[in-house]
């Protein structure tokens, strides 16, 4: 099996050569430390390898969105395209050889909403429902035309961390991304897309069709734990997520005589080697950096 190798300059080798495609990763940590990073190493590899950038979807919504495009300019010197979330996909030309779907997507471009059904009254949630099918359209475009275009790696972004994951509005929305678009065979996401002029063009969407076991998709989660001793501690079935993923990585602190450094701990990395060491990393203009 060919790994989907992660671009973080020392990481590949401790994941047994990489990610497995075609599988759920999750990059556990306390903001700041270095996830959206990651996800930029991550997609930007895909130059390489798949000869196709990954994308990035960003679900934040109590704040601004998670400066990919900074980091990705600063980074690997990768200028960004913004989809506009507030545009329905032009089905009529959508497999045009020049059709832009951007490579980064904010679904929520506003900001201060609460994200649990606990937070919001009766009518708050059921309008944070309506707010989500209006972006529906929008997403499935977004990530549908960038796998056809051959985008093989997919970033999530922006999840917040909540006490009961069932009453977020974010797992939610991730839950129908990941299995009603990511993982689903891609004539089906033509048809949700398409819908009743799915005949029409379904020919091109059938040259268009991919392999769904090619697709990996990183999801990176904020947690309230900053320090990596509380991250390794908590159990690993809180949560669907978590339960659900191949690969499960830790970003954290840990105490250095009388300094604070970040390390990363690989609790689950199923079917690979993976090690089972604490391994301290670093992080400059240039993104993450494992040590030996």
């Amino acid at each position: 099996m060919q790994r989907q190798t992660t671009g973080v300059p020392g990481l590949d080798e401790l994941l047994g050569g990489g990610l497995v495609p075609g599988t759920l990763t999750v990059i556990v940590g306390a903001t700041g430390i270095g996830k959206t990073q990651f996800g930029v190493h991550f997609a930007h590899e895909g130059i390489a390898q798949d000869g196709q950038s990954g994308v990035f979807f960003d679900m934040s919504s109590r704040g601004d969105s998670q400066n990919h495009a900074a980091y990705a300019q600063r980074m690997v010197d990768w200028k960004l395209t913004r989809c506009d979330s507030q545009a329905k996909p032009n089905l009529d030309d959508f497999f045009a050889a020049d059709a832009d779907y951007g490579n980064f997507l904010h679904v929520f471009d506003y900001v201060g909403k609460r994200v649990t059904k606990r937070d919001l009254d009766w009518d708050a949630w059921h309008e944070w429902q309506g707010e989500l099918n209006e972006k529906l359209a929008t997403t499935i475009g977004f990530l549908y035309g960038n796998l056809c275009r051959g985008s093989r790696r997919i970033v999530i972004d922006g999840i917040e961390p909540v006490d009961t994951p069932s009453e977020s509005i974010q797992f939610n929305l991730f839950e129908y991304v990941y299995h009603q678009i990511v993982r689903k065979d891609p004539m089906w996401v033509a048809r949700d897309l398409f819908r009743q002029k799915f005949r029409e063009h379904a020919a091109e969407a059938e040259k268009q069709a991919y392999d769904p076991a090619q697709v990996g998709c990183v999801l990176l989660q904020t947690s309230k734990e900053a320090m990596l001793d509380d991250l390794i501690s908590r159990p690993l079935d809180e949560g669907d997520i978590l339960s659900g993923a191949n690969t499960i990585i830790y970003l954290g602190k840990f105490m250095d005589g009388r300094k604070l450094r970040r390390a990363m701990y690989v609790p689950k990395h199923r079917g690979s080697a993976v090690t089972d060491e604490i391994v301290p990393y670093t992080i400059d203009d240039a993104g993450l950096h494992f040590e030996a």
